[in-house]
């Protein structure tokens, strides 16, 4: 009795591992909303030609929406391929570098990327704040410009700190995550 009691407690323990985290549903996050982002903006895109196309009246503010899914598309891809490290890489000189000396330039660019990339996040969030405070609005929509640079500024934010968090992984525990 007591062997079946122990068997269930580790088979209920083992399947709670295998359940996805918040953690999980957070890192997945962007890519869903990038590809729902993608979706709709390949409906719109369809319906704006078949109008267009068809009885000569298109989707006037297609436009402005196209650019907003793309800004979407774009900032929300990006924290996710930087920890990946998914990104276009020229390898030109990796036959030059030792493991050791490729481990030391990857940790050093990643944490001097992410770093860097603070600057333009406040630089947007400051931006975005010039917008809010004129007011300014898209011309067709009246969309505020000051949310899609908000927008902009925090998964640039996101980004950095991604990055960062990818170099210092690279140093202290480099076995735990596969890069």
């Amino acid at each position: 009795m007591s062997e079946q009691l122990e068997t269930d407690g580790a088979n209920a323990w083992e399947s709670r591992l295998r359940q996805p985290s918040l953690w999980h549903y957070l890192v997945v996050a962007p890519s869903w909303l990038a590809a729902a982002a993608l979706f709709i903006m390949m409906i719109m895109t369809f319906s704006d030609v078949l109008l267009r196309s068809t009885i000569n009246n298109p989707i006037e503010w297609a436009t402005e929406l196209t650019r907003i899914f793309m800004v979407i598309i774009v900032f929300t891809s990006l924290p996710v391929i930087s920890w990946r490290g998914t990104h276009i890489i020229v390898d030109l000189m990796d036959p030059f570098f030792s493991h050791m000396m490729a481990r030391l330039r990857d940790i050093t660019i990643d944490l001097v990327s992410g770093v860097i990339l603070l600057w333009p996040a406040w630089r947007i969030f400051v931006q975005a704040e010039r917008f809010r405070s004129y007011g300014e609005v898209t011309e067709y929509m009246g969309w505020p410009q000051h949310l899609t640079s908000w927008f902009i500024a925090a998964f640039t934010l996101i980004t950095a700190l991604t990055l960062i968090a990818r170099g210092l992984a690279r140093i202290f525990a480099p076995q735990r995550i596969k890069f």
